[in-house]
């Protein structure tokens, strides 16, 4: 079970030039149910999402190489690359920052994983946090996969 929200950012912490990131690399080949290969630095995996917003179903398949590239070339979408960032936000929260690059720059978001409801019902956001955007599907990355560029410049 992933439960998780989700905001923009509309500009990085300060201290974001101390966290190294990590390159990912990722395309969806099928959207309902969502089925996503992602690459994350130089390890592969094939993922299932259920349908939902703040709480879903997710199981990742590690994948090698050669089959994740297999796989990346049968995608439906564009393919997504992001620098993922991972800031320790205090004992049990971890902000996913993404700078989106390529059709999706200048978009950057964050994500924050929880333990259960109650933990992302009562969560507050640090103040570089931008909106929420966790009940808005066209910030899910298998929908912003296959957007515009025009799309795109409508949600920032």
């Amino acid at each position: 079970m992933e439960i998780e929200r989700k905001y923009l950012i509309n500009r990085l912490p300060e201290f974001i030039d101390t966290v190294g990131g990590i390159d990912y690399e990722q395309a969806y080949l099928c959207s309902e149910p969502v089925v996503r290969v992602r690459r994350e630095g130089e390890e592969y995996w094939m993922t299932y999402k259920s349908k939902g917003l703040m709480i879903r179903e997710e199981y990742n398949l590690p994948l090698t190489k050669e089959s994740y590239y297999h796989l990346l070339s049968k995608a439906d979408s564009q393919i997504i690359h992001k620098t993922r960032y991972f800031i320790p936000l205090d004992e049990k929260h971890v902000a996913e920052l993404d700078i989106y690059h390529d059709f999706l720059s200048p978009l950057i978001t964050c994500e924050v994983e929880f333990s259960d409801k109650e933990d992302a019902e009562t969560f507050i956001s640090p103040e570089w946090f931008g909106p929420e955007v966790t009940f808005d599907s066209r910030y899910q990355n298998n929908r912003l996969a296959f957007i515009s560029r025009e799309e795109l410049m409508s949600l920032l």
